[in-house]
């Protein structure tokens, strides 16, 4: 399967989803979202598959069942390659704001975070995790994920790498905001060369993080 960049009005498609959030509009221009997005992200997924593995996209309606927004569908789209949720992961998603890409553990169920803090107070894995965080940090990517505001249970606060500690998931990111190149050939260099900087990043995750045995609740 070819890749030659994200359709002409995909962009539009989604600034015109944020304005109108509506079965209407989706039925409207399903079309587009069919041609212009979808079916490009697939193309790019199974581009980058021999390398990275098997993708797979994200269905584009929200689920609303435990949210006050009760707006149908996602104003983006998303292709994710993962060993097991939360154990390691590269990321991609096209939206209004252009594109963006990510990788590591975006959710971590009870038993991966009790893994991660270990191997994150351990010198020589969480020392590892650092200068592979402080790379990414300086060719462009941002740390994010969600933190606890004090140090876990059973960690001195003192701990050097407390910060990493506080952490209830943990991923970089970086964006490009939309420009020529997401319609062309050009797009797939972006995503392979920002995911092959990430690697050292998901391959740390996968081996002290790995696939839940517990499960999501």
């Amino acid at each position: 399967m070819e890749f030659t960049g994200f359709g002409e009005y995909a962009i539009d498609f989604f600034d015109g989803l944020e304005g109108d959030n509506s079965k209407a509009y989706w039925d409207d221009h399903k079309h587009t979202y069919q041609s212009d997005v979808r079916a490009p992200m697939e193309a790019l997924l199974a581009v980058l598959e021999p390398e990275f593995g098997k993708g797979k996209v994200f269905r584009p309606y929200r689920d609303v069942r435990f949210s006050k927004d009760k707006t149908p569908y996602k104003t983006h789209c998303g292709g994710v390659v993962e060993l097991g949720r939360g154990g390691g992961a590269h990321y991609v998603q096209i939206g209004t704001e252009g594109l963006y890409v990510g990788a590591g553990s975006f959710f971590m169920a009870s038993d991966q975070i009790a893994r991660y803090r270990e191997s994150v107070a351990d010198d020589v894995r969480g020392r590892a995790l650092e200068k592979i965080l402080a790379k990414l940090t300086k060719g462009g990517w941002e740390v994010r994920g969600d933190q606890l505001k004090r140090a876990p249970r059973g960690f001195d606060p003192e701990h050097p790498r407390i910060g990493l500690l506080r952490h209830k998931r943990l991923f970089v990111a970086r964006s490009w905001p939309p420009d020529d190149v997401l319609h062309e050939p050009g797009c797939l260099d972006r995503v392979r060369r920002a995911w092959r900087e990430a690697d050292p990043f998901v391959d740390w995750c996968a081996d002290h993080i790995g696939v839940s045995e517990v499960g999501f609740r």
